[in-house]
């Protein structure tokens, strides 16, 4: 029997991107650390990037586990995935990838994304851990309004 726990997070952009978790209680646990972009320059033709970890704690007797985000709360879509301005209708458009360079984009597996699937190290069963990279994108040539940009994506990790 499989269980699943939907961890939520907020995407803020006060001139940054920052990811916070409420941690799952049960075989598996998540939590996830700050995604800082800095300021994005509207003039640049150089998108920003930033990078975090989510962190994976399971119990010994889970042998998988597997992590999907689901869309943009703000767009409905994993792509793009939007920001919305807090006083204003203005959207950012931005991404969470698995890869560095941005080509690979975190969702369920549908339309054009990739879950990500864990599994309990060889050897003696354990509690185990897994420290997941991922790497957020804004693209370049958005021309939109100073302020702070929000947007909210819900992690969920099944066994």
């Amino acid at each position: 029997m499989s269980k699943v726990n939907q961890i939520v997070f907020l995407v803020v952009m006060i001139f940054f991107l920052q990811f916070k978790a409420d941690i799952a209680m049960g075989f598996c646990s998540v939590s996830a650390t700050p995604m800082g972009f800095g300021s994005y320059d509207v003039l640049s033709n150089i998108p920003s990037y930033t990078a975090g970890t989510v962190t994976v704690n399971c119990t010994s007797d889970v042998q998988r586990a597997r992590l999907t985000a689901g869309p943009s709360q703000t767009s409905g879509t994993f792509n793009p995935r939007q920001m919305k301005h807090s006083a204003g209708t203005d959207l950012l458009n931005y991404n969470v990838f698995t890869d560095a360079p941005g080509s690979i984009i975190f969702g369920d597996g549908t339309g054009g994304t990739t879950s990500i699937n864990l599994r309990r190290p060889v050897g003696k069963p354990a509690p185990w851990s897994e420290f997941i990279n991922i790497f957020g994108k804004i693209p370049p040539g958005q021309n939109v309004s100073v302020g702070s940009y929000s947007d909210t994506l819900t992690i969920t990790i099944e066994w």
